[in-house]
């Protein structure tokens, strides 16, 4: 071996008795349940093309050797949504559901640390993927806390059902909405459901009772065309202006009572231009001494159950694009508002909640802590739940992590991993022991 040689060996050192002491920090059935979660990760799900019948397979095999039931439903083309279901002693009373999205937004090779789809996991016991916190994870966590309450010889009460379901990324039309109004999900009989949350920087669990509704507004203005030196009234461009800076001076007021701290982000209605669209075209461009006849400026829109969505469609209509202004206004409701009894799409997180105290215990008594329950600052497939007046909390057990979901080097740690599966088993046999006389 040359100097060279040595002296190389010798700085890997380090990060071979890291590695080795890693390694040996977990248990065999730990390093499988790890392995278990690379291998659905390598799964590409990522749209525009997501590889939903590879990843029905994998997760559909792992549950039958569990012993769960399975079933595979397609609401549309193309779209698989694996059910999976762990019949209780009581089916008279109402059951768990668990649910979880299989697909994942793209990502860009070239801006990781490691390849998004290999699921490297580096000496830090970082496993590097696109879809490790959002939300892949719970899939895998769901199933091994199965597997572990099931060699623990556990009986669950009420039925626990486990959804795994597409189209999640794309506003969910194609998977959890149709879903939540089918004849089987009827047949469930749910009266709990806990979805997705995120991350928690802190030692705190976050919990989610509510999301916001996500709204697009896209308004166009139009007006005579002209020579670029005239100054007209209502112009197409100078109509879209005025829309954009009352907008602006809207978006302002919302934002600044974030940063005062009297409103959490998600507390607070969002609205940012995402596109613009104006000018009349040229080989080279635009045509730079020519007004164009019409011009559109496209707007994302985030509503909090707290607030009234009439008052803002009143607000649009009279203030951000009146007609008297030459303008016209498309907006698309992404989803539910409030639910078939016409109440706010939220859960109650307090003690009213019968649930939330079960929960909530369930999470301390796993030695975890929970943060004041917030607002989702963005949309989940709960919302389709809690439209069918089924109370739904949104939680993901990653605390001490940063928040990378639909970012570069998405990661989630190993311990953090194992952490949440252990969290999940207080959770669900607490949930599925609910005696008779609750909901």
């Amino acid at each position: 071996m040359s100097l060279f040689s040595v002296s190389s060996a010798f700085s890997l050192l380090p990060f071979l008795l890291l590695s080795s002491v890693l390694a040996s920090s977990f248990t065999q059935l730990e390093e499988d349940q790890i392995q278990r979660f690379q291998k659905y990760l390598q799964i590409r799900t990522a749209h525009p093309n997501p590889d939903y019948a590879s990843a029905v397979a994998f997760l559909s095999s792992e549950a039958q050797s569990i012993g769960l039931q399975t079933l595979t439903l397609e609401f549309a083309r193309g779209k698989s949504l694996l059910l999976l279901s762990w019949p209780g002693s009581d089916p008279s009373l109402s059951s768990i559901l668990l649910n979880s999205h299989i697909d994942s937004v793209p990502a860009e090779p070239s801006k990781w640390l490691h390849p998004p789809f290999a699921a490297v996991r580096d000496a830090a016991g970082r496993i590097f993927a696109r879809g490790a916190q959002d939300d892949k994870c719970l899939a895998v966590q769901y199933l091994e806390a199965l597997r572990n309450l099931k060699a623990a010889s556990f009986v669950p009460r009420r039925s626990i059902h486990v959804s795994l379901v597409p189209d999640e990324e794309t506003g969910g039309a194609d998977g959890a909405a149709k879903f939540a109004t089918s004849q089987e999900f009827r047949a469930l009989n749910v009266g709990f459901v806990l979805d997705e949350g995120q991350a928690s920087p802190t030692d705190e669990f976050r919990v989610f009772y509510a999301d916001r509704s996500p709204w697009s507004l896209i308004v166009k203005a139009v007006g005579e065309p002209g020579h670029g030196s005239r100054m007209y009234d209502n112009g197409a461009m100078e109509n879209l202006m005025d829309c954009v800076e009352v907008v602006a001076r809207f978006r302002e007021s919302q934002f600044d009572q974030v940063k005062a701290g009297i409103k959490a982000v998600s507390e607070v209605i969002s609205v940012n231009p995402v596109f613009v669209k104006a000018g009349t075209p040229s080989p080279t461009g635009f045509v730079m001494n020519m007004q164009p006849s019409e011009a559109e400026v496209g707007f994302d829109v985030r509503l909090p159950p707290t607030v009234d969505p009439d008052l803002l469609r009143k607000r649009i209509d009279e203030e951000w694009a009146p007609a008297i202004r030459n303008m016209t206004y498309q907006l698309i409701e992404k989803g539910p508002i409030k639910d078939i009894a016409g109440r706010p799409l939220a859960t109650p997180a307090n003690e009213s909640n019968p649930w939330w105290s079960v929960f909530q215990q369930a999470v301390i008594a796993s030695g975890g802590k929970l943060a004041r329950p917030e607002i989702l600052a963005s949309t989940t497939d709960a919302r389709f739940v809690r439209q069918m007046g089924i109370p739904a909390l949104g939680f993901s057990p990653m605390a001490n992590t940063p928040i990378l979901l639909h970012e570069h080097n998405e990661f989630l740690k190993d311990t953090v991993f194992l952490r949440g599966i252990k969290v999940y088993e207080h959770v669900i046999s607490a949930l599925s022991s609910f005696p008779a006389n609750s909901p």
